[in-house]
C-alpha cells in the first residue's frame, strides 16, 4: 500500500457522475451525500484510491473509496465507537492495517486486520522522546525506506517526524522543525528531495502556507519559502496531505508544482480540473458558452464598465443591495452541471453574493463553494431546465460600501 503530486487542503470551510473537481465547492459521493472526511488523507491500494478523514459532527473515523479522485464510495465508519480522533491517517507498517489520529492531544492508534472496517484502538501515548502532546496528524510513507512516519505539531511549536515502528507503536523522533509556530505537517518527496510543508498556527483563520526542505529525512529543514502568494492564504485552506502520482467544511484540492532543484513547492490553482490517475496529467474543462455581464439586463445603479482584467474588457459595476444583473437564455441540461460565475468583490469579509436561479429562491454562492468572493472564478454545480429557458439573477448584499463588480457566467463542454 503506497501512498499516490497533489495538495490535499480542507477549507475552514462531486456528485453522481462528477466530472471535475473544484477547490472550495461542495463535494458529494455517488449517493449524492456531502463527503464527511475532514483533515484527511488517501492511499492507493491496487488500482483503488481511498480517503480517510473524521466526521465533522463527531470526528469519527470515514472512509471513501475511488479509481479516478473524483467520485467518491462511502465504506462508512471505520470505528462506530471512536470519536474525538481528529485528521486520521491511514498506515501498513506490518501485516495489519492501522490508523493514527489525535484525540485529547494524544497519539490514538487504531488496528484492524481488514483494511476497510473493524478498527478498534491499540495504543493512545504521548511522543517520543518527551512525552509531548501534540495536534494535527500528518502521515509520510517512504519507499526508499519502506518506513511510515507520523508528522506532528506538537508541543513547544516542535513539528516532529516520528519513525512508525514495525510493530504499529510510535518510535524514534527522526527529525524536528523549531524556530517557528507551525502545525498541520505534511511530507512530499521529489528527485531526492524531501518537502515539509506546514501552516502557521493562526487557529480558524487561513494564513500563508510555506515549504522546507531536506536531504534526508533526518533533517535538517531548511527554507520557509510560500507555496501560494501570500494575499491568497493558501486559498482559504490549510494543508492537511500530500498526495503523490505515478508517470486535499468544503474541501481544496490543488496540484502541486514541484522543483527539487530550486527547492521550491507551489500550488498550481484552477477553479475546475482533474488528474488522469495513469499518467499524472492534469486537465482542465473546456469553456462551451459564455454570457457576459455587459449583456445582461441591469437593475438599480449597476452600470458597465472598462476592466482590464476581463474577457470581453467590459463588467459591470456596482451590484449590492439594490442593484441586481440578470442573464437570460442560459442553457441548461437538465441535470446538474459545472457553471463557474465570474465576478470580484470590494471585500470579501463585508458581504455575500447571491444568485436566484429561475423562479428559485435566493442562495449565497458562498454555499455552494467556500471560495466564493476569494477568487475571481467561482465553480459550482446546478441544475438548469434543458434549454436556452433559464434565468439567472445575480445580487449581493452586505454592509455600507460593499460592492460587486460582475463579469459573467461560464458554461462548459460536458466531460466524456
Amino acid at each position: 500500500m503506497k501512498p499516490y503530486s497533489l495538495l490535499l487542503a480542507w477549507a475552514a470551510s462531486g456528485v453522481l457522475g462528477a466530472s471535475w473537481i473544484a477547490p472550495g465547492a461542495v463535494w458529494t459521493d455517488t449517493d449524492g451525500n456531502k463527503i464527511d472526511a475532514h483533515g484527511g488523507g488517501v492511499v492507493k491500494r491496487g488500482d483503488t484510491f481511498y480517503w480517510v478523514g473524521h466526521a465533522a459532527s463527531n470526528q469519527t473515523p470515514m472512509l471513501y473509496s475511488s479509481t479516478d479522485l473524483v467520485n467518491w464510495k462511502n465504506l462508512g465508519k471505520q470505528a462506530s465507537s471512536v470519536t474525538g480522533m481528529w485528521r486520521p491517517k491511514i498506515a501498513k507498517p506490518n501485516g495489519s492495517f492501522w490508523l493514527y489520529g489525535q484525540q485529547d492531544r494524544y497519539v490514538l492508534s487504531l488496528k484492524s486486520s481488514n483494511f476497510v472496517g473493524g478498527y478498534s484502538q491499540s495504543a493512545r501515548v504521548h511522543i517520543p522522546p518527551n512525552d509531548y502532546s501534540y495536534s494535527d496528524t500528518g502521515m509520510f510513507y517512504d519507499e526508499s525506506s519502506d518506513t511510515w512516519f507520523l508528522l506532528t505539531s506538537a508541543d513547544h511549536n516542535t513539528v516532529q517526524v516520528n519513525r512508525i515502528n514495525s510493530d504499529g507503536t510510535l518510535g524514534d523522533r527522526v527529525s524536528q522543525l523549531t524556530g517557528g509556530a507551525y502545525e498541520a505537517p505534511g511530507i512530499v518527496k521529489a528527485d531526492g528531495v524531501y518537502f515539509l510543508i506546514v501552516s502557521g498556527k493562526t487557529g480558524w483563520r487561513a494564513n500563508p502556507n510555506k515549504v522546507f526542505w531536506s536531504t534526508s529525512i533526518n533533517g535538517p529543514w531548511t527554507g520557509g519559502s510560500d507555496i501560494a502568494p501570500q494575499d491568497q492564504n493558501t486559498y482559504g485552506s490549510q494543508n492537511t496531505f500530500e498526495l503523490t502520482g505515478g508517470a486535499s467544511s468544503n474541501y481544496v484540492w490543488a496540484p502541486l508544482n514541484i522543483n527539487a532543484g530550486a527547492h521550491t513547492v507551489t500550488i498550481d490553482y484552477h477553479s475546475m480540473w482533474k488528474v488522469d490517475v495513469n499518467t499524472g496529467v492534469v486537465s482542465y474543462p473546456s469553456t462551451k458558452k459564455r454570457y457576459e455581464a455587459e449583456h445582461a439586463a441591469l437593475t438599480g445603479r449597476a452600470v458597465v464598465k472598462n476592466c482590464n482584467d476581463c474577457v470581453s474588457k467590459r463588467s459591470v459595476h456596482g451590484v449590492h443591495s439594490e442593484s441586481e444583473v440578470t442573464f437570460h437564455n442560459v442553457t441548461g441540461t437538465g441535470e446538474r452541471q459545472w457553471l463557474s460565475f465570474h465576478y470580484r468583490v470590494n471585500n470579501p469579509e463585508a458581504g455575500e453574493a447571491h444568485i436566484f436561479v429561475n423562479d428559485e429562491p435566493a442562495v449565497n454562492i458562498s454555499s455552494l463553494n467556500s471560495r466564493a468572493g476569494y477568487h475571481t472564478s467561482t465553480s459550482v454545480q446546478l441544475t438548469l431546465k434543458r434549454g436556452d429557458v433559464n434565468t439567472i439573477t445575480f445580487g449581493a448584499i452586505g454592509s455600507d460600501g460593499f460592492e460587486v463588480a460582475v463579469d459573467g457566467i461560464e458554461l462548459f463542454e460536458e466531460d466524456e
